[in-house]
């Protein structure tokens, strides 16, 4: 982390941070801070602990116990001032589908408290941002859901937060809304906005400055996505293409010169020590077996790849 990011103000804190629901542990032992102006991600599958924990440092949730500050607030000691200066997009679409565009803009510039001029502006920029001039008067239900989208987040930010919190701001929307729609995030840390935001999609995740992994509700991993990558350093991922691809996955997984092995789509991606003598040994091995033609061939990590090794190392610890 460069010197610059570490002298930034932290805004989001959480330390040793548990949520229980009964006896199931949503968020369990959660550790991270971020700082402001850093477009940080949470990423994980659905069931990780994300949107939990995203509505506790929104103040809607109460934590079964450890700390959790959002601009220096403890979100047990005063939920609502939290609420009152942050952003929040939901996972589910929250507007009100029989208002207009307008109609939406007002009442949450409303809610927050914008009223005249201050008002004025905000809703100006609002359809800037968002490029929804020329639909100021369509009812919402009838946009498109990158559209949706867009408008919600315009909602969000009429008051000019801080922080905004984005509980996967695409889910469901086409891959052309989602590059626009991250376009918006970086127009917002660009002026100095920070943005939390939750995903599961590997190639939005490259967006963020850092990230965080979840994985059934514990944290696997945090850092740079260079830094993440870290974990391949002494060792080399290979791309294995054969006909059987299971039988394959069974074969290798049993050779004590394989450190891991993982299926993608139909490939197989398999971490060796060296990448050569891996090729050699790949090939040997499985033209024997009669699982032929094979290609093996050296890739650059994945954010997949590095997921499913921690994932992995976290079982195998189990």
């Amino acid at each position: 982390m460069s010197e610059e990011t570490q002298n930034r103000r932290l805004v989001v804190e959480a330390k040793h941070l548990v949520k229980r629901f009964g006896k199931f542990t949503a968020v369990d032992d959660l550790t991270l801070s971020v700082n402001e102006g850093e477009v940080f991600g949470f990423l994980g599958s659905n069931g990780a602990g994300k949107t939990t924990a995203i509505r506790v440092f929104c103040g809607l949730l109460k934590p079964t116990s450890g700390m959790a500050r959002v601009l220096g607030i403890d979100v047990t000691d005063d939920p609502e001032e939290i609420k009152r200066r942050i952003g929040y997009m939901s996972q589910r679409f929250s507007l009100y589908e029989e208002l207009t565009v307008l109609q939406n803009l007002r009442f949450f510039g409303g809610v927050y408290g914008l009223r005249g001029k201050a008002y004025k502006e905000r809703e100006k920029w609002a359809i800037e941002m968002t490029n929804l001039q020329g639909k100021e008067h369509l009812q919402t239900g009838d946009l498109p859901g990158g559209w949706k989208q867009r408008l919600a987040l315009a909602c969000a930010v009429m008051h000019r937060p801080k922080i905004v919190f984005l509980d996967e701001p695409t889910s469901g929307v086409d891959p052309i809304s989602r590059r626009r729609f991250w376009r918006l995030i970086d127009e917002m840390a660009g002026e100095g906005i920070t943005v939390f935001v939750t995903t599961h999609y590997l190639d939005e995740a490259e967006h963020c400055d850092r990230l965080a992994l979840m994985h059934a509700g514990k944290l696997m991993a945090l850092g740079t996505v260079s830094e993440l990558k870290e974990v391949f350093s002494d060792r080399a991922v290979l791309e294995v293409k054969c006909p059987d691809i299971i039988a394959a996955l069974d074969l290798m997984s049993g050779q004590d010169w394989v450190l891991e092995t993982s299926v993608f789509g139909t490939r197989m991606h398999v971490v060796v020590r060296n990448a050569q003598e891996g090729k050699r040994l790949t090939l040997q091995l499985l033209e024997g077996s009669g699982n032929a033609p094979v290609e093996a061939r050296e890739i650059v990590p994945s954010l997949e790849d590095v997921f499913i090794h921690h994932i992995e190392k976290e079982e195998a610890a189990k």
